[in-house]
């Protein structure tokens, strides 16, 4: 069964592909300017009326839904009943009352029925049955669900029933099952505020009311408990949803606060600082433009300049066709609000020093130069989901050239990374500091000894090793400390450090510097494992026009393998990421000033 349009609405769709599906704003100058309202950002809405039309188109081309095939990523499912019923349901859209479309929409949602489990849940992953994922299947279901209700097409009665009869499924679930982490209360939260938006049930509020009598928190520095950019949006989303659906405005000043942080946790270029995450995403590369809806809704909703100031450059960004425009059509349809001109007439100074005390990270902006330091682990360290160990205690930026992250590291008893307790703030000086302390045992005293030698299994007192050494019931002696002290003081986007690190003499030292992928090394002498080591002088890094010179050098060993704990390099991993690598090294008691500008 194929779907009939006309022949202006097929020549108009034909060109379109996910890949160049982001129209130009010359393309619809003229029309824009006839039929523009007041407060409707009408370029926007076409722009993403023909970016959901070519997912579709897409989508329809590769036709991916398999009704008899086990299925483990229900957000893909849900993403495509989003993206189909944006188009099905806008008169605007090629697809507009498609009964293709309509086909593959029941076809999604039986999958989903099928699926289901009786108490309401889904899979994800190894989550077996799990209420908080099931939930984020809600985000994309429930609008769906309310725009198809509003359009009220006949011929989609059967369809909007199957959407009720998950969705109330889910609210059983939602009612009586319990999360895993502090963003799962709030989005089981939002799913119930969706869900009995729907389908009202007292049951839902009461269960709301549960989870938030816990408290929302956010700190001073305006993060919330995991301290994650994937997450912030997370729950930014959910309490936009809930203050929308429940009428608590109270919780957007949650959402300001937290969106103000990443203002300055944005790089020029939209990459997001997450050295600080407590999850997964301190490990990763994200940009802003996942945090488009709700700075675009902030930025509407009270008319803050930094908020409009950062829609606007999301929308420049080159992944905003992928990241927003080819998947969000539903949602400016769901909440007309977020369709309103956003002015971007005013433009904030970059240029700023902001120290966040309680995540110990400071975000310092000179015009085209971005520098972040960090002093903020989690201790004791460890490498888990939930809590903060990345080794990156500086990234420096000048335009296009990239210092992704400067490491120390040390042999000292093979204890790994640098990882300081924290950062003191004096001036325009920023102190660094850590005390790595590694023992030795005497023998059990006479009371704890055992004639057949089968003592506790226990760990080191330093957390180092384990052995069956009953090590709690021993002295500690010949006890060795090592200081490490980096201090660093920014001048007008220049940094001068000093390092310093004393303890037991003839420990190798290793300052590892990791610039971006392409970047062009001069002053430096690449070894046969390709780094370089920068013996003296001033090293430069280029990339395209901008540069950035460090230095001086200092190479006084070569050996730069091993530089992660015992911890890890037991399990033959390491935390090296790819770029090009500069390395100085040296030996305790070691001294050593270098600038970066």
């Amino acid at each position: 069964m194929k779907h009939q349009m006309s022949r202006g609405k097929f020549i108009r769709l034909g060109g379109l592909t996910l890949a160049g599906a982001l129209i130009s704003d010359v393309v619809f100058a003229n029309d824009f300017i006839k039929n523009s309202k007041p407060k409707i950002d009408s370029l926007l809405m076409k722009k993403l009326i023909l970016n959901n039309d070519a997912k579709v188109k897409s989508f329809l081309d590769k036709d991916p839904i398999v009704p008899n095939n086990r299925v483990n990523n229900f957000r893909l499912i849900a993403s495509l009943i989003t993206t189909m019923t944006a188009s099905v349901s806008n008169s605007e859209s090629v697809y507009y009352k498609s009964k293709i479309l309509a086909e593959k929409l029941n076809q999604a949602m039986d999958i989903l029925l099928k699926e289901q489990y009786p108490d309401g849940t889904l899979d994800a992953g190894g989550n077996r049955q799990s209420p908080p994922d099931t939930a984020f299947i809600l985000e994309y279901i429930c609008p769906a669900a309310a725009v198809l209700n509003l359009d009220k097409q006949k011929d989609l009665e059967g369809l909007r029933n199957k959407m009720k009869t998950f969705i109330v499924n889910v609210g059983e679930a939602m009612i009586t099952g319990g999360v895993h982490t502090p963003n799962h209360r709030w989005v089981v939260c939002a799913a119930l505020a969706n869900i009995h938006s729907l389908y009202p049930d007292p049951r839902y509020l009461r269960r709301i009311d549960q989870w938030l009598a816990e408290g929302i928190y956010l700190n001073e520095d305006g993060q919330y408990s995991e301290r994650s950019g994937v997450y912030s949006v997370v729950i930014d989303k959910a309490l936009i949803t809930m203050s929308r659906l429940l009428n608590k405005p109270e919780l957007l000043d949650i959402v300001q606060k937290n969106l103000t942080t990443y203002y300055y946790y944005t790089e020029p270029n939209g990459d997001l600082v997450t050295v600080d995450s407590k999850r997964q995403d301190q490990f990763m590369n994200l940009t802003v433009s996942k945090f488009y809806l709700p700075y675009r809704f902030m930025a509407i909703h009270t008319k803050n300049p930094m908020f409009a100031q950062m829609v606007n450059l999301i929308e420049n960004l080159p992944d905003f066709t992928s990241e927003t425009l080819s998947g969000s059509l539903l949602f400016f349809m769901e909440n007309s609000e977020l369709q309103q001109q956003i002015s971007n007439e005013s433009q904030l100074e970059n240029n700023f020093e902001k120290f966040f005390t309680l995540s110990n990270l400071a975000r310092i902006r000179r015009e085209k130069t971005a520098i972040t330091l960090f002093g903020g682990n989690d201790k004791p360290l460890l490498i888990v989901s939930g809590r903060s160990s990345n080794p990156n205690f500086l990234m420096y930026r000048k335009g296009d050239a990239i210092l992704k992250y400067m490491r120390l590291s040390t042999s000292f008893f093979r204890m790994g990374y640098f990882s300081s307790n924290g950062i003191v703030k004096q001036g325009n000086k920023y102190i660094l500091t850590e005390t790595k302390e590694a023992d030795y045992y005497q023998p059990l005293a006479p009371e704890f000894l055992k004639a057949d030698g089968d003592y506790k299994l226990s760990p080191s007192q330093d957390g180092r090793f384990w052995n069956k050494m009953d090590f709690d019931s021993r002295t500690k002696s010949n006890v060795k400390k090592q200081i490490t002290v980096i201090e660093i003081t920014e001048n007008k986007g220049t940094l001068n450090m000093d390092f310093k690190v004393d303890g037991p003499p003839n420990v190798e030292v290793t300052i590892e510097m990791c610039f971006k992928e392409g970047s062009e090394i001069t002053g430096a002498i690449m070894d046969d494992k390709n780094n370089f080591f920068l013996n003296s002088g001033l090293g430069k890094l280029s990339m395209g026009a901008d540069t950035i010179e460090f230095g001086l050098g200092k190479v006084e060993h070569q050996n730069v393998n091993n530089l992660d704990s015992e911890d890890i390099t037991y399990h033959q991993g390491n935390l090296r990421t790819d770029g090009i690598h500069v390395y100085l090294t040296g030996f305790t008691p070691f001294r050593h000033t270098m600038t970066i500008g």
